[in-house]
């Protein structure tokens, strides 16, 4: 389910899509896709969301420094790959993580990513700034990490208390977004503003949330959709037949297994 998430997220699910609905198509782009869910996330900020219902629709509007390869079935440290940082490496005792980051990329509303991104986002989860989350779910996955240095704008380093191998895992998961130095917390809660192919429309609570193409992505050619739309519905019934009516194209038929339409 997790790997699903990700592809609905970021779009690369649409190919596959596509292709399922009708192969002739498959490189046509546009559209918007419409999925259910089944409760409602408090709020917009996925720093302070401990559940994937808020992970799915926000994680488009997001990046990671790394990520998973999602054309990999299990994830493990061979599956990650690049993101916003470009490459990595550690030093020789395995306690300073140091990432090189892409250059050019800008946030939705103009402002570039910097290094400086990454210590804010890691000082929010490790509580050390001076703005507050409301709800730090993730904090303790992190108590080895010692401090997060920029080396200038686009290179930063991970200290660690003791060396941790599979530390690049977190980093790599999906709630490990980067928030931007700018935009306060609670700001975040209301309208995020990221760097992914998604940009945010509007939440509403306990009944929809929004996100629109983002025509500026720093990945070329991506997204495919034109935006995802997420109603709300509690009665997993209610959303079954909503489904088969064609009011979505994705369905979750059991715990492990996804319908899709067109």
């Amino acid at each position: 389910m997790r790997r699903i998430l990700r592809a609905v997220s970021l779009a690369g699910l649409s190919s596959v899509m596509l292709v399922a609905g009708n192969p002739a198509a498959a490189q046509k782009p546009g559209g918007i896709l419409r999925v259910y869910l089944t409760a409602s996330p408090p709020n917009m900020s996925m720093l302070e969301l401990p559940t994937i219902v808020g992970e799915m629709p926000m994680m488009g509007v997001f990046n990671n420094l790394i990520m998973f390869d999602q054309h990999v079935p299990q994830v493990s440290l061979q599956s990650i790959v690049p993101d916003l940082a470009s490459e990595w490496a550690w030093n020789e005792d395995g306690t300073e993580l140091t990432f090189k980051l892409r250059h050019g990329v800008k946030r939705h509303d103009g402002k570039p990513f910097t290094a400086a991104d990454v210590k804010c986002t890691w000082d929010l989860m490790a509580d050390k700034a001076p703005d507050k989350l409301r709800l730090n779910p993730r904090k303790s996955s992190y108590d080895n990490l010692e401090a997060v240095t920029p080396n200038g704008d686009y290179e930063v380093t991970f200290r660690l208390k003791r060396p941790q191998p599979a530390f690049p895992m977190l980093v790599a998961g999906g709630f490990s977004v980067i928030y931007p130095c700018h935009v306060s917390a609670a700001q975040m809660r209301q309208h995020p503003i990221g760097t992914g192919p998604f940009k945010f429309v509007e939440f509403k609570p306990n009944e929809s949330i929004k996100v629109t193409r983002n025509p500026d992505y720093w990945k070329s050619g991506r997204p495919y959709l034109d935006g995802i739309e997420y109603t709300i519905i509690a009665d997993p019934s209610t959303a079954k037949l909503a489904f088969e009516s064609g009011k979505f194209n994705v369905t979750r038929v059991s715990s492990h297994t996804t319908s899709i339409q067109f």
